[in-house]
């Protein structure tokens, strides 16, 4: 795990290892994406769909920012550590979910299978957008997969 050349306290590191769970060590990508499933639930629970995009969107632009700086600062192109992407990308999943346990189960594993395996172009988006666009545009493309996924396979089971 690479170390910043910032101190822990720094918001920096707080935001792009999301409050420290990137800190887990084991799979500190899925810890990430586990943490953000209380977001989305209580984002839907008490403001809507449209509360969880609005907190999608400040994590994303956030995150941009963040993993940037975090990322320089560590002198890795995309730390493991920082998993405010994984964040952002879960919760783009779950605003095409149902606030059930059993679809939220569902939207965290396709999520994370598509953030892991990195079909095209997401694997091209990490290696050759710069900095924190990198970082955090890949983890959005695959919460779209996820998303298509989700929406086609809730239409042939006749669930949507």
């Amino acid at each position: 795990m690479a170390r910043p050349a910032l101190p822990f306290s720094h918001p920096v590191v707080w935001l792009s290892t999301w409050f420290g769970c990137g800190l887990a060590p084991v799979a500190p990508g899925t810890v990430g994406s586990l943490a953000a499933l209380p977001l989305a639930w209580l984002s839907v629970r008490f403001g809507g769909t449209l509360a969880l995009q609005i907190v999608t969107a400040v994590v994303l632009l956030v995150g941009i920012k963040a993993t940037a700086v975090y990322a320089r600062a560590a002198g890795v192109v995309d730390p493991s550590e920082a998993v405010i992407d994984e964040v952002a990308g879960q919760c783009l999943t779950l605003t095409v979910v149902p606030l059930a346990p059993l679809p939220y189960l569902i939207g965290f594993l396709l999520f994370r299978l598509f953030d892991v395996t990195k079909p095209f172009p997401i694997g091209w988006l990490e290696r050759k957008l710069p900095g924190g666009y990198g970082i955090m545009l890949d983890d959005v493309a695959a919460a779209f997969y996820a998303m298509i996924v989700y929406r086609l396979g809730s239409y042939v089971l006749g669930v949507a």
